[in-house]
Formats: structure tokens, sequence, C-alpha cells
């Protein structure tokens, strides 16, 4: 009997620990990792940081990080080419900005098929005509887009929308007006769904289009991913570099921010080196989040 009962009692703890392990995992496999990460255009004036040499790096961070889900900024049809080679698994979605089908800059979301799957998705521009392809808004040197995906995460059974833009470099009144604009169209068309929006807003923390975005009404705002991390940030805080040899600024310009009950569990600048060379002039953000 004393066998039997220590026997029994092994099993009861083997079980328990099973329990808790597979709860743990399965938790675990839920979480979703994003990641917004402009790539920097293709140009032969960067010599020897141009995109021929950087596309592999690029590729494996996204591939290392194991993202669901990124949304880039400044990528070319050619660089959307070479990225849908290397990310297998992966499909994307996004228009050029120049026409609304494959001339310009895109700012598409690449996300991983083995866990999303898109249910509706599209392009708006912003400015005075959203709908309107290729339009430049307000002071804006250049048109400038939103790509946005309504997604399905096989794990968790929940719907989420993935919002991506790149905001104007010169314009101060188009970076305000696009503030204004991107909030209200996630508001019209993500409601009370959880939402994450990614991109290189070409602003920091201080200045007036990002202060919009953290201090509207409460139907409208944004909060910064970084901010409510539930593990401290890791990386640099700056995230444009110049392929210098460091970040330019401890100021941010690139940023996920969050909508409606996504929690954050951690949040870091990805800056890692090959031979002293980065994959961009900006480092990637990545967050893993919970719906």
């Amino acid at each position: 009997m004393g066998n039997f009962s220590q026997t029994n009692k092994k099993m009861k703890r083997l079980i328990t620990i099973w329990v808790f392990l597979a709860a743990a995992f399965s938790t675990q496999s839920q979480h979703l990792n994003v990641m917004t990460f402009n790539i920097r255009m293709n140009t032969p004036n960067d010599s020897l940081n141009a995109w021929p040499y950087r596309k592999d790096l690029a590729a494996s961070q996204i591939l290392f990080h194991r993202v669901h889900s990124v949304g880039l900024q400044e990528a070319l049809p050619e660089q959307m080419k070479d990225l849908a080679e290397r990310l297998k698994g992966y499909k994307h979605v996004g228009v050029g900005r120049t026409d609304g089908k494959n001339k310009g800059e895109h700012s598409a979301i690449f996300y991983d098929t083995s866990r999303l799957e898109v249910r509706n998705s599209g392009t708006f521009w912003l400015s005075e005509t959203p709908e309107k392809a290729g339009s430049k808004g307000w002071d804006a040197s250049l048109p400038r887009i939103v790509t946005w995906a309504e997604f399905f995460d096989k794990a968790s059974g929940k719907t989420f929308w993935h919002f991506n833009t790149h905001f104007d470099h010169k314009g101060e009144v188009a970076r305000r007006e696009s503030s204004k604009l991107l909030m209200a169209k996630v508001k019209e068309m993500a409601g009370d769904t959880p939402a994450i929006i990614t991109g290189d807003f070409n602003a920091t923390p201080n200045e007036e289009p990002i202060r919009l975005l953290l201090t509207a009404d409460d139907s409208l705002r944004f909060t910064d991913s970084k901010e409510v991390s539930l593990r401290p940030h890791y990386g640099p805080i700056g995230t444009f570099n110049g392929f210098t040899n460091k970040e330019t600024t401890n100021e941010p310009i690139d940023f996920i921010f969050i909508r409606n009950n996504v929690k954050v569990l951690q949040h870091a600048s990805l800056s890692q080196t090959w031979g002293g060379r980065y994959s961009s002039d900006h480092f990637p953000v990545y967050a893993e989040i919970e719906l």
C-alpha cells in the first residue's frame, strides 16, 4: 500500500505539472509578434548600405523574431518582390502609393499565413480625398498612405486590425492632419475591435502629430505600446540610425500604437549589426502582444 500511495502521489504531481505547462504553452501560443520596419528604399546612393546588401538581413530579422504581422515603409516594388521570395509562408497586402497599384513606395503588411487569415484589406491616402489614388494632402511633399488589414487569428479565434503608415517628412500641416484622419479612420473601421497601428511617423513623442495621437478624446486616442509594456523596453529608444554607428537621437519616430484591449508583453528596438552594418537606416520596432 505504501508504494502504491507514493506512486499515486507522484502521478498526481506529474499531472499537475503537465497541466500547468500545457496551460502556459497554450497561453504563449496565443501571443502575437508584431513589428514596424522602415526598410529604406532601394537606391545605389547608399553604396555598401544599398538594398542588395541588406535584403537578406532585413528578411532574417522578421523570420528570427517569428513576426506574425509586420508593417513596412519605403518598400519599392523590387523590394516587395525580394522579401516575398525570402519570407516563406508569408503573404502581403498593400499597393503602391503613386497609382494605387504597383508604382511607388508601399506601406505594405506582410503576415504569417500559418497564424493569420485576412478577412478584409485596403489602402487609403492621407489627404483631403482619402480614396483618390496618388492624392497628396495639405503641404505634403509626396503622396502618403495607410494600408490596413482585418485579421483573424487562428490561435486565439479573435479578430484584430492592423493599420500601417508613413507620414510625410516635410509637411508639418500634413503630419498634423494625417494624425487626425488616421484616428478617425481607425475608429470608423475597427470600432471596438483590438487594433495595432504601426509606422514611421516622422515625428518624435513631443511633437504635435504624436501628441495628438496620445492625448485625443478617449474614443480616438492611441496608446504607445512601449509605455504600457509589462517588461521594460529593450534596445535603443531612438529608432533612426542613418547608417551611422548608433541612433542619431534618443527620440523615436517609429511606433507601434494600440487600441481596444491589447496587452503588451514586451517591446524592443532591434539594433543588431552584421559586420557593423544595419539592415536599414531605421531600427525595426518589435512588440509581443496579447489580444
